[in-house]
């Protein structure tokens, strides 16, 4: 039965769900008008071809990284809040994120979070070159910890694991360690452990918070 009263957005959304679940290369048109319910002619009239559809999908995860708002009543809280929502959006959209490199877009993607470090470096009172080495530090330890860890997820099971490899022996006598290298990693707390040990070490203290700041949550 064909779907009535169709919108843009649906058929983006519906897209979009595909793409995040199973990639790319199974998004064909055929396939979006059978999720959605319709013909195929109504998605090319929505959208257009497969690759201005691709585009548009491209187009709308940039803006949703725009989106990222700082917080926190330090700038270096508020520098740690914006790491953390763009590690969460690289993470929640492999596919799409994959998609938009692929069009040469990835600096104009993480335009909107690096202006958001900007502003809270200003506010830290860094200008210049040292501003800059921080907003390329804090993007460079974003991504290459979402890196590490899809890696981590995609690698066959590990023998011997960890907890077989850490004796006290292991640990240079250290038990204590040992325990805590054979435990799982919890990848949301060595995350804020690695970057905020990062923006501790670059920024050179905390200023006043600006009016209407929340919490790092």
């Amino acid at each position: 039965m064909t779907r009535a009263a169709l919108t843009r957005d649906e058929v983006l959304d519906a897209a979009t769900a595909l793409v995040k679940q199973h990639g790319p290369q199974a998004l064909t048109m055929r396939k979006l008008a059978a999720e959605l319910g319709t013909a195929v002619t109504s998605i090319y009239w929505h959208v257009g071809n497969r690759e201005s559809l691709l585009d548009a999908l491209v187009e709308r995860t940039v803006a949703e990284l725009g989106e990222i708002r700082p917080r926190g009543r330090t700038p270096a809280a508020r520098v740690v809040s914006v790491a953390r929502a763009l590690r969460r959006r690289l993470r929640d959209h492999p596919h799409l994120i994959a998609m938009v490199h692929e069009r040469g877009l990835t600096e104009r993607m993480f335009l909107p979070a690096r202006r958001a470090l900007i502003h809270e470096v200003h506010a830290a009172g860094l200008r210049g070159a040292r501003a800059a080495d921080v907003v390329r530090a804090v993007q460079v330890q974003v991504v290459g910890f979402v890196l590490v860890e899809r890696n981590r997820e995609r690698a066959p099971v590990q023998r011997p694991a960890d907890e077989d490899l850490w004796t006290a022996g292991t640990a240079d006598d250290d038990p204590a360690l040992a325990r805590a290298l054979g435990r799982p990693i919890d990848p949301e707390r060595l995350f804020l452990t690695s970057v905020r040990a990062l923006v501790d070490s670059l920024l050179p203290g905390d200023g006043p918070a600006p009016p209407g700041r929340g919490t790092v949550n």
